[in-house]
């Protein structure tokens, strides 16, 4: 089994019952009383309050809902009987893997949270594809493929996530220029839908609940198993560093390297600077084994005002943050997060007028930019922007100190900034510190809500499952209310 995660599971007193009048779960049970006895689990049941305020919590530290307890599943069965028992008698799900969200969104009041981090076994590791569990981080597999010669076609900058937490929102990084989301490389799923089905779903089989699940936010199924696309690994990557004086220089160089594919990565980054502003970073791969590439090839007609070169292994690439974001993690700072998919026609524009008051304090941390392809994304729950190319936008604040007050006022910049994306055709990412009503879900799914909607109906008709997106409306959780 791969490791299970960076921290040590929090021990706990095993759940035996539950008692509809209270909606407590007992440890013991008592004599007298209308408790019913949990069904065999394979895993454990716990309510001990270290779990359930770790479970309380996630990377963003802005929304904490506290469940009545938490299951730590060791098999899928364990999945398939809690959501089944939470339909009989009216409870919420969410699933957690490495609690990377930023705002709740795996979080739920009063119900169980699935701790997935006990789901975290490689199963196989082949020349084109891994068959892996839900909580396995994407470091533990990149490295197991790489022993094997081969690796993901796209990764995100942070290795530490789950494969499931990953796919139930998208999944971007600098190689999406090239083979689109890590949805898009998705050639299988094992998922426990709302109702309580252990299902087998892809392209060829139950088509509709696979494309549902994909960057579906958790709201159709628990995904508990994933096939995902491998492809030959590179030994080495020579990354540029490119400086540019103006935003606008910068998305200039980025559609030429876009245009032509020259490199294997692409994204960038405002960077800020000792006088209180930013210089703009245009940040190129190269992959290769054997010749290293030509720099004058690679740089020829980007113009950049400074240029540093490195050679790294692909894996301390691939790997290259993730000590930074352990450290910044431990810290505990409130993070609101904003990631938003910019059309490239209103890009400059939205960009320039966000510098006129964005500062290196606002931004709280990192602040990326850089283009992809529309038509690499193809899973039809991922809402982009229309044209040809769109734009990532990522402010990936933190407040230092932590101040309450200070990261409301930034909840309440993202809420602005995003009513202005959406004003001109833009999407958010939805990973984000953002106020969303239903309403505002309604406007982010556009045309598709009719059919995210009567997805909801056939696969979680009960409402069961990841009630902290807050993408629908709460229904009655009365036992038997459908």
């Amino acid at each position: 089994m791969a490791q299970l995660d960076r921290r040590t599971f929090l021990a706990g007193a095993a759940v035996v019952a539950f008692d509809p009048v209270t909606s407590h779960w007992l440890t013991s049970f008592p004599e007298n009383t209308a408790a019913i006895e949990i069904p065999h689990l394979d895993g454990e049941l716990v309510t001990d309050e270290a779990s359930l305020t770790e479970a309380a919590t996630d990377y963003g530290h802005l929304a904490h809902r506290r469940p009545r307890a938490v299951l730590r599943p060791a098999s899928a069965r364990d999945v398939v009987t809690v959501v089944r028992f939470a339909n009989e008698h009216g409870l919420t799900v969410a699933a957690r893997g490495q609690g990377h969200s930023t705002f709740g969104q795996a979080q739920t009041d009063g119900g169980v949270v699935i701790d997935a981090r006990s789901l975290a076994t490689i199963h196989e590791i082949a020349a084109d594809r891994a068959v892996v569990d839900a909580g396995v981080q994407w470091l533990d597999l990149v490295r197991a493929a790489l022993a094997e010669g081969v690796a993901p076609p796209v990764s995100t900058d942070y290795l530490g996530l789950s494969v499931g937490g990953t796919l139930s929102v998208g999944g971007i990084g600098g190689a999406s220029q090239h083979f689109g989301l890590l949805v898009d490389n998705t050639l299988e799923l094992e998922v426990v839908t709302g109702e309580g089905r252990h299902v087998t779903c892809s392209a060829e089989q139950e088509r509709d609940l696979f494309e549902a699940v994909l960057g579906g936010l958790g709201q159709f199924a628990v995904i508990v198993r994933a096939t995902v696309r491998l492809v030959e690994a590179p030994a080495m990557a020579r990354v540029y560093t490119l400086t540019y004086p103006r935003v606008t220089d910068l998305t200039a160089a980025q559609r030429t390297a876009l245009a032509d594919g020259r490199f294997d990565y692409l994204e960038g980054q405002l960077v800020p600077t000792d006088d209180d502003g930013f210089a703009f970073v245009l940040e190129g791969g190269a992959w290769f084994t054997g010749e290293p590439p030509d720099d004058d090839v690679l740089l020829a007609g980007l113009a950049p005002s400074g240029a540093d070169v490195v050679d790294v292994t692909y894996f301390e690439w691939l790997n290259r943050i993730y000590e930074t974001v352990e450290q910044i993690e431990a810290l505990r700072l409130p993070s609101p997060w904003l990631n938003l998919f910019v059309p490239d026609a209103a890009t400059d524009e939205i960009v320039t007028e966000l510098l006129t008051t964005l500062t290196p304090a606002d931004a709280g941390g990192v602040a990326l930019l850089y283009p992809t392809h529309r038509s690499l994304i193809t899973r039809p729950q991922v809402m982009v922007p229309e044209g040809q190319v769109f734009f990532l936008l990522a402010l990936l604040r933190a407040v230092s100190p932590p101040d309450d007050a200070e990261a409301e006022r930034l909840i309440g910049e993202n809420d602005a900034l995003y009513a202005r994306v959406r004003a001109v055709g833009g999407t958010s990412y939805p990973v984000n510190a953002l106020h969303l009503s239903p309403a505002d879900w309604r406007d982010h799914y556009a045309d598709r809500w009719p059919a995210v909607s009567s997805a909801k109906a056939r696969y979680d008709p009960r409402r069961v499952l990841t009630p902290g997106q807050g993408i629908f409306e709460d229904v009655s959780r009365a036992s038997g209310t459908p």
